[in-house]
């Protein structure tokens, strides 16, 4: 869904707390120092934070909340444990740790919540691409550029998913995978060159939205849109090309109906209108009742009007910030919109996608018949292969070691050079 979601209390009351104590290390292992990351497992879902620890202080990081290099109040070493307590308002919040097997084994605790959480050695990512300022609306978006091995060379702009799915395809709520700067990374050296970047709110282009109800979808295309035009107008580009992933399918395909580009490829795009598919999402995860609810909230959105009176269980989902970013995407159909794209078309769809079902594929095909449809077998919505089963599957989200499925990059790679 939208960029900003605001999961998990706790981190955004931290930014209301400025002091900072510190303790000193007690026969302390030093083998705690450094950068450590892992995810709180709420209630809610999987968090991504990050912590630093030093000798003498710490600071925690949560990307999803916009907290950054946060100081903890209070640090303590012995020879295998580490304590990080927050006091904020009355409200004690700690983080309880042992070290074993090169990581920490912790438990995050806040007002009676006990939350299990497993910090590994924070790996840095190796910088392989150069940074660009193109100017959007309210600013300059910052891109990701990966040259091609040859140059000049043809050039595609990889537009990310939903919800706070960043420029590498890892999200703060389902973990790291590096799917799509393994694509990118992938596509540059076979002679293909590529851009990615975060969207508003996010990442290196957090600045460009600090208020959820002012986003809407047609920014995300407008951006999209200046991007493509940029890259139009550099003699470095023999052709531009648009690879959308999920959300990102239609926003590219929406920015392909504006700009002359060569060619369009969508992986595990939805065919499918929102709201009939988070309908379909909702059911049997909610009560008749809630289902209801959520029909009825998605009608009057789909007709532009904005829902005061929400249920508890459904203001994660239509909370009152993020319905305009609705009411902006529920007016599109992505297989009727597909239908206006004069480009060449890829639709690539994975045979175990959780989320975007092989029905997705097949609507976007009856929109554009001309279109090139190929079903990846066991390939899963973050594009590795996966297994069958729920969770065997989701482990893959915050796995980066797993490769892209064997069969999508030269498939992607083929179709943008040669047309097949």
């Amino acid at each position: 869904m939208k960029k900003l979601l605001w999961l998990c209390c706790v981190w955004l009351l931290l930014g209301a707390c400025t002091q900072k104590e510190t303790k000193g290390e007690d026969h302390m292992n030093e083998q705690f120092l450094g950068k450590w990351e892992g995810t709180i497992e709420t209630p809610n879902g999987p968090l991504l934070m990050m912590v630093d620890l030093q000798k003498d202080r710490g600071t925690v990081s949560v990307p999803a909340q916009g907290l950054a290099n946060f100081p903890v109040q209070h640090v303590n070493y012995t020879e295998h444990q580490v304590n990080i307590s927050i006091q904020l308002n009355g409200s004690a919040i700690t983080i309880k740790g042992k070290l074993k097997n090169d990581q920490i084994e912790a438990t995050f605790q806040q007002n009676g919540g006990i939350f299990p959480l497993v910090l590994t050695p924070y790996q840095e990512q190796p910088i392989t691409y150069e940074t660009v300022k193109i100017p959007v609306q309210n600013g300059d978006l910052t891109v990701a550029l990966h040259k091609a091995s040859t140059a000049p060379s043809p050039v595609a702009l990889i537009i990310a998913g939903s919800g706070p799915t960043d420029k590498d395809g890892n999200s703060a709520l389902a973990g790291k995978n590096n799917s799509l700067k393994m694509l990118a990374e992938g596509l540059a050296k076979e002679g293909i060159a590529t851009v990615r970047y975060d969207k508003r709110g996010l990442g290196d282009n957090q600045a460009l939205l600090t208020k959820e109800e002012d986003s809407t979808f047609d920014q995300y295309v407008d951006d999209a849109v200046q991007v493509l035009q940029a890259l139009q107008a550099d003699q470095a580009y023999t052709s531009v090309h648009i690879i959308g992933h999920s959300e990102g399918s239609l926003i590219g395909l929406l920015a392909a109906q504006k700009t002359e580009v060569a060619s369009f490829v969508s992986i595990a795009g939805a065919g499918r209108a929102l709201d009939e598919v988070l309908t379909e999402q909702l059911q049997g995860q909610l009560t008749p009742n809630l289902v209801n609810e959520a029909t009825d909230i998605l009608a009057a959105l789909k007709q532009g009007e904005q829902v005061k009176t929400i249920s508890p269980e459904l203001q994660t989902l239509f909370r009152p910030s993020v319905q305009p970013f609705l009411i902006s995407l529920l007016k599109y159909h992505p297989a009727a919109e597909l239908a206006k794209v004069t480009s060449r078309v890829l639709l690539v769809q994975g045979t175990n996608d959780l989320q975007v079902k092989e029905a997705d594929a097949a609507a976007l095909k009856e929109g554009k018949q001309e279109a090139q449809l190929l079903y990846m077998e066991d390939m899963n919505h973050v594009l590795k292969a996966a297994p069958t089963d729920r969770a065997g599957n989701l482990a893959t989200y915050a796995d980066p070691s797993r490769p892209l499925h064997e069969d999508l990059l030269p498939a992607v790679q083929q179709f943008i050079l040669n047309g097949k």
